[in-house]
């Protein structure tokens, strides 16, 4: 006679491979969360006073960190002016146009089934450190006025 109460292992099913729809499921919402924030900035300007914070290390020290200028940059970087957004803050468009390739081949590998894999070593952060510093520095003395939000 077959017990009843007999403990048979269930089959499991194999776990289910995500599909395309689910794969790009978060370098979509990482787009529209960065898309949102430029619709943003692209109609709110942040070159009349009052709509933005002022940045506390210029307000308190008159030096320019990195990312002054940056809305303003992204402004006229919406609104196609690409001069006045290298004006504004050069840095920050490199990052849109980096941003905005690895963005890309994120989708592409996500669509293939492929991790995005990101092999950054020491070399590679220290040389974007010193990247950010040289602009930071250059930016405030005397011959670097070109670089002024």
């Amino acid at each position: 006679m077959l017990d009843v109460n007999a403990e048979s292992p269930l089959p499991t099913p194999a776990a289910a491979a995500p599909t395309a729809v689910s794969r790009l499921a978060v370098p979509a919402g990482l787009l529209a969360a960065v898309a949102g924030a430029f619709a943003y900035v692209g109609t709110v300007d942040p070159n009349r006073p009052g709509h933005y914070p002022v940045c506390p290390l210029y307000r308190f020290t008159g030096i320019y960190c990195p990312g002054c200028g940056g809305l303003r940059s992204a402004y006229s970087f919406i609104h196609g002016d690409l001069p006045a957004a290298l004006q504004d803050n050069a840095l920050a468009v490199a990052g849109y146009l980096g941003f905005a390739v690895l963005w890309t081949v994120w989708v592409v590998r996500a669509a293939r089934g492929r991790p995005l894999r990101l092999d950054l070593g020491p070399v590679h952060l220290w040389t974007l450190g010193t990247l950010v510093l040289v602009f930071s520095v250059v930016r405030n003395l005397p011959f670097g006025g070109w670089l002024h939000p």
